[in-house]
C-alpha cells in the first residue's frame, strides 16, 4: 500500500491561500497571492524536486486541480521535474461537479471519500501525493487517512486569507520525522500522523 503524503505551504499565521501568484486564488477578496515566490531559492527547489520524484499519482482538491490544470499542461519541457510528473502520472480530483476534465490522465473521485482513497492507496505505486488542497487535507487528516505531512512555513504574516487549520478540526497528534530551514528562511518540517493528541499538566502535585 502506498503512503498518502501531503505537501502544504503556509505563512506564519497559517494562511495557505494562493502561495504561487497574485491571480492564483482571489476568492474572498484575497489580494496577497504570490507570497511564497520571494523565497524560492535552491534549497526550496531541491526539496520540491525530491518530493515530486517520489510521486506515483496525485490526489487533488477541485480548487487546486483547476489552478494546476490551467498552468502545468503548458509546461512542456521534459526536464522540468514538476511538469513531467504532473503531466504524465495519474491525477485524481475530488469533485461532485467536475464532469469532463481536459487534463490528460485525470479521473474524478466521487462518493465515499474514505473508501475511494483507501482503494487509491492500495493500487498506487510509490507515493500518492496531495499538493495544496487544504480542505481535502483536513478531511484526510480527520479520516486518519493521511500518512505524512510536509509543512513548509514561510517567514511572512498576511493577516488575511484561508487558514490551513481553522477551528473544528478533529484533534490530532503528529510525530516529527525530519526537517530543515532553507537559506531564505522557509521552515520545512515533516510529520507523520500519530493519532489522537496526548495531554498532561505542568501543575505541581498537591503534596509537592
Amino acid at each position: 500500500m502506498s503512503k498518502l503524503v501531503s505537501t502544504v505551504f503556509v505563512t506564519l499565521d497559517g494562511v495557505h491561500q494562493a502561495p504561487g501568484g497574485p491571480q492564483e486564488d482571489t476568492s474572498g477578496g484575497f489580494t496577497q497571492g504570490g507570497w511564497s515566490f520571494p523565497h524560492g531559492d535552491e534549497d526550496f527547489g531541491g526539496f520540491v524536486t525530491d518530493v515530486f520524484g517520489r510521486a506515483g499519482a496525485f490526489l487533488l482538491g477541485r480548487r487546486t486541480y483547476d489552478i494546476f490544470a490551467s498552468y502545468w499542461p503548458k509546461v512542456t519541457d521534459p526536464t522540468d521535474p514538476i511538469a513531467a510528473g504532473l503531466n504524465a502520472l495519474p491525477k485524481y480530483v475530488v469533485s461532485a461537479t467536475l464532469e469532463a476534465p481536459e487534463w490528460s490522465g485525470t479521473t474524478v473521485v466521487r462518493g465515499d471519500l474514505a473508501k475511494e482513497v483507501r482503494s487509491l492507496k492500495e493500487h498506487t505505486d510509490k507515493e500518492l501525493q496531495v499538493h495544496g488542497s487544504g480542505a481535502l487535507v483536513r478531511s484526510l487528516i480527520d479520516l486518519r487517512l493521511l500518512d505524512t505531512l510536509h509543512l513548509l512555513t514561510f517567514p511572512v504574516v498576511l493577516g488575511a486569507g484561508r487558514r490551513l487549520f481553522p477551528e473544528g478540526m478533529v484533534p490530532t497528534g503528529f510525530r516529527h520525522t525530519g526537517g530543515q530551514v532553507t537559506g531564505s528562511g522557509v521552515s520545512i518540517q515533516t510529520y507523520d500522523l500519530a493519532g489522537s493528541p496526548e495531554y498532561g499538566s505542568y501543575e505541581l502535585p498537591d503534596d509537592a
